[in-house]
């Protein structure tokens, strides 16, 4: 192996990533002319393209696919390895980088690292807001933020927030013109605000529980967002139904700007869970934040 090898490929891991030479560039601490001649370089000795690039994005090709499926996680786990090994136990440091759906990082995340990180100088966080479903491993994230029934068996799964109540919500003006759904059969009646989430293929569809059965609901409508805090705008402001943890919308609720409905149908999902693979080196760094984030039931 040529003796930049390692560092060639981990370069390449870091744009295929970042889907983005400037943002990769950055990352790195390296110039974007500099990347992108690396990365031909390795294109050139391997007899294959990568990546095919646009003048506006930059995406693995099949074959940069596959090598970033093996590469990934194998950069990550050498990281991890090299930080263990020259991390002090005693004065944890280092950079921990967690993807987080943007509820869990404003309510649970940043509260707990605004306390945690004046004790700890040395260590630096990273936060990706992201709502979609997103592979830690060959992503490169130390760690991710996601509800506990949208977490891989194979990863640790620590619980960091309570149990969460779905509410399904409208306004008092869109409910004074549309009667209420007593079913879940009965929203396909109305104008439902709709959750884009493209990582899981679209829209996903309302759950529910009842007569002692899960069912789920595909709904309809002219409004689609792939932040919460749009569809709540939106409920409020009288453009139909919302599908939402009750904690995101509970200050509406109470202050009577939104109506519950369909209540004995919404089910409980499990609360946010920080998670990273198992096989992973748990860094001091990383242990900090998992004690720091712990929900204690």
């Amino acid at each position: 192996m040529m003796q930049d090898e390692l560092g060639t490929l981990a370069a390449f891991v870091a744009v295929a990533e970042a889907r983005s030479f400037t943002r990769a560039a950055g990352r790195l601490g390296t110039s974007q002319s500099a990347l992108s001649h690396r990365i031909r370089r390795l294109e050139s000795r391997l007899g294959v393209r990568l990546l095919a690039r646009t003048t506006r994005s930059v995406a693995p090709t099949e074959a940069g696919a596959r090598l970033l499926e093996t590469l990934g996680p194998a950069i990550a786990d050498i990281r991890g390895q090299l930080a263990a090994l020259t991390e002090d136990p005693g004065r944890p440091s280092g950079t921990v980088r967690i993807t987080s759906a943007d509820h869990a990082a404003e309510t649970i995340l940043w509260p707990a690292l605004h306390r945690l990180l004046p004790e700890y100088p040395d260590i630096a966080i990273q936060v990706d807001v992201e709502n979609g479903l997103v592979d830690i491993v060959v992503a490169g994230y130390t760690a991710g933020i996601r509800l506990g029934g949208n977490v891989d068996k194979d990863m640790v799964a620590v619980p960091i927030g309570p149990p969460e109540p779905i509410a399904v919500v409208a306004s008092p003006t869109y409910l004074a013109t549309h009667a209420a759904p007593v079913t879940p059969s009965d929203l396909a009646d109305h104008s439902c605000i709709n959750r884009w989430l493209p990582s899981l293929g679209g829209f996903p569809a309302w759950e529910f529980v009842g007569d002692g059965r899960a069912t789920r609901t595909r709904v309809s409508g002219r409004l689609a967002f792939n932040r919460p805090e749009l569809i709540l705008e939106a409920a409020v402001a009288g453009h139909g139904l919302a599908y939402l943890l009750r904690s995101q919308c509970a200050s509406m609720l109470a202050s009577g700007q939104l109506i519950g409905v369909l209540d004995d149908w919404c089910p409980v999902l499990p609360g946010y869970h920080l998670y990273f693979p198992k096989s992973r080196q748990v860094t001091p760094a990383l242990r900090v934040i998992v004690d720091a984030l712990k929900y204690d039931r």
